[in-house]
């Protein structure tokens, strides 16, 4: 498996507690892996995808040498990893996590059955080599036109209406702005997503912007029957990676 190698030269495993989206606030241990499939302007782990060499842009600026920044583990090895935390939730993110979704299926093969999983995905791949039978949560963040991928790119029409028929599915939408509402409502009506499982989330990588945006974001949910999703960790801990 390719996972996110941090400074220190470990993978980006990590036990805190789940910052956004339907389960915010459950404590979870983290695997991050490497490599995606979008490039999203505003990316908060461009470390995951941003290659020096490469014509893709971020508001960071940054880029990264592969030796740098990932690292290969087994399965095994991760699983050994996981055993050491006091925590029956696991949340996988990237990148764009199904792109190894070979790799995942003899991770979870090895997970006793009453772990919770998350997935953390954009979308784009559909999950057909995970287990069925985990009722694995998908926390499926689709990107709009601000991300800077086109709609060809980032919209994968058969995947978000097998995501929607999911009843495991959670579909999550970083939103800045009234352009932004009206593409949720669109996807909401061309693939049937119900109201209850679409979560709104302001934009923002500091508390004092994600406070400023949050009431705006709240009434448009109050409006349609969405839920409302703040980022719990970058009020506790700023925007800043794991250790």
């Amino acid at each position: 498996m390719k996972l996110a190698k941090l400074p220190n030269g470990d993978p980006e495993i990590f036990y805190t507690l789940q910052g956004e989206g339907v389960s915010t606030g459950a404590p979870a241990i983290f695997v991050r892996l490497s490599t995606c499939n979008l490039h999203c302007t505003w990316c908060d782990t461009p470390y995951t995808w941003n290659w020096e060499g490469t014509s893709w842009k971020t508001t960071r600026g940054e880029k990264f040498k592969k030796e740098d920044v990932i690292i290969e583990y087994s399965p095994d090895q991760v699983w050994e990893k996981l055993q050491n935390y006091p925590c029956q939730r696991l949340v996988i993110t990237g990148g764009e996590p199904l792109i190894q979704q070979q790799e995942l299926a003899q991770l979870i093969s090895k997970l006793p059955l009453d772990w919770a999983i998350e997935v953390e995905t954009n979308g784009t791949l559909i999950p057909h080599e995970l287990p069925g039978d985990r009722g694995i949560q998908y926390n499926v963040s689709l990107k709009l036109v601000h991300s800077g991928n086109s709609e060809t790119q980032a919209l994968k029409p058969k995947s978000i209406q097998w995501f929607s028929d999911n009843e495991t599915s959670y579909f999550k939408f970083v939103v800045a702005s009234d352009a932004d509402l009206e593409s949720v409502q669109s996807l909401q009506k061309t693939y049937g997503i119900l109201a209850d499982r679409i979560i709104l989330m302001p934009e923002g990588t500091s508390s004092s912007t994600l406070r400023t945006k949050l009431p705006d974001v709240a009434e448009w949910c109050i409006q349609h029957g969405y839920r409302l999703s703040d980022r719990l960790h970058v009020h506790i801990w700023g925007d800043e990676r794991a250790k």
